[in-house]
């Protein structure tokens, strides 16, 4: 059974999709950007302030699966500029202790909102 999942601790979608999708026991987040959940304010102040809200809109969504990072299989990572691999990897990082989640990271030309990163999960319970 396919169960959606929807979250008021992430930004409401901009599109037509949804925060996440349960298909059994894997949770299937989109991606999310630096977008305050309650302000609808973008935190592009720097890099790192950026990512933190990534991974706490994704947080707030496996949250409300009944999930979080330790239940992380797989992430993408979409960046406008690869100079800041080394910052976004540094806060991302801190989201999870060990048994690290197989990943890419690409460098796009451009991303929703212009916002410098964008993460997208896949969790299984």
């Amino acid at each position: 059974m396919k169960k959606i999942i929807t979250s008021k601790n992430a930004p409401a979608p901009i599109g037509p999709y949804s925060h996440g999708v349960m298909m059994g026991n894997t949770l299937y987040v989109s991606g999310q950007v630096g977008k305050h959940p309650q302000t609808g304010e973008l935190m592009l102040t720097d890099i790192k302030t950026e990512t933190t809200r990534v991974m706490e809109n994704i947080k707030g969504i496996l949250t409300d699966a009944g999930m979080d990072f330790t239940h992380v299989v797989k992430t993408t990572i979409f960046l406008k500029d690869l100079n800041n691999f080394s910052a976004v990897n540094e806060t991302y990082g801190t989201y999870f202790s060990g048994d690290y989640p197989a990943r890419e990271t690409v460098q796009v030309s451009r991303l929703p909102l212009d916002v410098n990163v964008e993460i997208s999960v896949v969790a299984i319970k």
